[in-house]
């Protein structure tokens, strides 16, 4: 296999739904929520666009309609994580998974059809320069974000909420806001990778089409350690998976094994990352 620029174009197309999700996932662990539930946001986004796409006529207005339909989605973990204290883990988990379940059911209701919608006049995002615009957003989000949490007065607050909220409050800021500001922010991203991912990627609804992507996410922001360069080096290891993967699939590699090739590079990628963390902090009891 050659690194050559069709992989690499594939893998940045493949890469956005991650970093898109991503950074909303950065923006919580840095507000101090663990969201985990990147992944039915995410799916929840991916319907949400294709049924709006398909019903209005517009692609442009289906990405409104997930990124508002992930963003009140989202207010599941704000409510229950921040209002009341409840654990964010569980939560997200439940919110996956009662993702996977209602846009199956809505797919039969709405459509008619179990497994995959798919209608060629569906109406897909326009490429510029062979990626959508969306693309182009994502990557600019990388660079608004990182000079937002390093030098704008929102994103110095939105850390400090994270890291000492009682001191935080002690200066007249509201943690409780910028928690929910954060999750909200998380779920409208998460609502444009899914439209990206459905309307982009390719033109079509299938369920639980997301396929772990969400999940990887929330490695890369463990991996990246909610640094929006980080999280943008970790999107891109695993766009490059996802692509080699394809590529593998055309020379002859059976699909259940070139399908694994993401989640493989994810595992090790984490098991890397926790080992070297480890020899780096020192053991109990030994003198710095």
């Amino acid at each position: 296999m050659v690194l050559d620029s069709d992989l690499v174009l594939s893998a940045l197309r493949a890469l956005t739904p991650i970093l898109l999700a991503a950074l909303g996932g950065a923006l919580c662990e840095r507000a101090g929520v663990f969201n985990i539930g990147l992944e039915g946001m995410m799916l929840l986004g991916c319907f949400t666009s294709v049924a709006t796409s398909w019903f209005t006529g517009s692609a442009w207005l289906g990405v409104l309609a997930a990124a508002l339909a992930a963003a009140a989605y989202s207010l599941i973990l704000a409510v229950g994580a921040v209002t009341l204290k409840g654990d964010a883990v569980v939560l997200g988990i439940a919110m996956n998974l009662l993702a996977v379940g209602l846009t199956s059911f809505l797919l039969r209701t709405v459509f008619g059809v179990q497994g995959t919608f798919d209608d060629p006049t569906l109406a897909g995002l326009p490429l510029v320069g062979g990626f959508t615009p969306l693309a182009y957003l994502a990557f600019a989000l990388v660079a608004v974000a990182a000079l937002l949490l390093s030098r704008h007065v929102w994103g110095l607050r939105l850390r400090g909420v994270g890291e000492a909220p009682d001191a935080a409050a002690s200066l007249g800021v509201s943690p409780v806001k910028y928690k929910y500001g954060a999750v909200l922010v998380s779920g409208v991203l998460c609502g444009l990778a899914g439209a990206q991912l459905a309307l982009g990627n390719v033109t079509l609804f299938s369920e639980n089409m997301t396929a772990g992507r969400g999940w990887i996410a929330v490695v890369a922001v463990l991996l990246g350690r909610a640094a929006p360069l980080g999280v943008l080096l970790a999107a891109l290891l695993f766009g490059l998976a996802e692509a080699a993967g394809f590529r593998l699939q055309g020379l002859g590699l059976p699909q259940q094994a070139t399908d694994a090739a993401p989640y493989v590079v994810t595992l090790g990628a984490l098991f890397l990352s926790t080992a070297r963390r480890r020899r780096r902090t020192p053991s109990p009891g030994v003198a710095a």
